[in-house]
């Protein structure tokens, strides 16, 4: 079997650190201190148990890297191996084409048990892991099943974007959120659906606090909680939802919907000032008014191992 090379990203290991000495910690809940300094013990617990599996592999080569130093691309390897959640491997996507696949594994995952204890006095959910196909007892099974072939990759869509005709570097895995800086700010912007750059939808006016565009595997985090549904992991549409409209009248039954893979969403932005979120808070663009911002599921496909 050919020798593999493996990049195992990680969250760092004191992501839950807390109460530092010299301070007052924030924590006044006995349980509550213990359970988080539990939940930083078992993560860094999965990093050590994930690289004893992998020095025991004597056809792979592999090197560790915090997610936090990731700033270029991802190349020259076979397999990237996040540990942590769903936050990691989004990250690491941001840093990945569709020629290099992605396994994630669920450093800590929720116990049901512990949140059911703990549920009148702090939420004790972990990490839900919903793009992680392994957790650290199945790590090395599935990572056997994938480097003889048994196991292969799924091909997630992401959103591609582009401002004034200019693409962005960074696709969306999971999300694309466009709004004000400041979430009470009520945005002014329009949108409509196009195919082939003819419209093939009405112009929508809206006044609101922004628009939320995610992709399947993003249908279930924000989108889903929003109001939306939950869409099949593999479909390559999009579904989109304007945040808190005002007084939309008879156009509420375009606030929310699908923009077919075939399709994209052609926005104006009229207020002073504006975010791209994508994927959350960490990398966004920013955009002013008379902007015109483009959405699409025509960005190269991310290979995610799935559970």
């Amino acid at each position: 079997m050919a020798r593999r090379r493996l990049l195992l990203l990680l969250k760092p290991f004191d992501v839950f650190q807390f109460g530092q000495s010299g301070g007052a910690s924030p924590i006044t809940i006995p349980q509550a201190f213990r359970y988080l300094d539990n939940r930083r013990k078992v993560h860094k617990d999965a990093i050590n148990f994930c690289q004893d599996i992998l020095r025991k592999k004597s056809n792979i080569d592999w090197e560790p890297m915090l997610r936090t130093n990731l700033s270029q691309p991802i190349r020259n390897f076979d397999l990237v191996v996040t540990v942590g959640g769903d936050g990691t491997l989004l990250q690491a996507s941001h840093f990945l084409d569709d020629s290099i696949p992605v396994l994630g594994v669920n450093s800590d995952p929720t116990q049901v048990k512990e949140v059911e204890k703990f549920s009148n006095e702090f939420d004790a959910t972990r990490s839900t892991g919903y793009l992680c196909a392994a957790t650290v007892q199945s790590f090395e099974q599935v990572l056997d099943d994938i480097l003889v072939g048994q196991k292969v990759p799924s091909n997630l869509s992401r959103i591609s974007l582009s401002v004034n005709s200019q693409p962005l570097s960074s696709y969306a895995l999971n999300d694309v959120l466009i709004a004000d800086p400041c979430p009470a700010t009520v945005s002014r912007f329009s949108f409509r659906i196009q195919r082939d750059g003819e419209s093939c939808g009405q112009l929508v006016n809206c006044r609101s606090s922004g628009i939320r565009v995610s992709t399947a595997a993003g249908s279930t985090a924000a989108m889903l909680s929003a109001g939306g549904f939950a869409m099949p992991v593999l479909s390559e549409d999009l579904q989109y939802m304007v945040r808190e409209p005002i007084s939309p009248g008879a156009a509420i039954r375009l606030m929310h919907g699908i923009i077919k893979s075939d399709q994209s969403m052609k926005a104006s932005w009229f207020s002073t000032k504006g975010v791209i979120y994508i994927d959350g808070s960490h990398v966004f663009h920013s955009i002013q008014h008379g902007d015109s911002i483009e959405l699409s599921s025509k960005a190269p496909s991310l290979k995610v191992f799935l559970p």
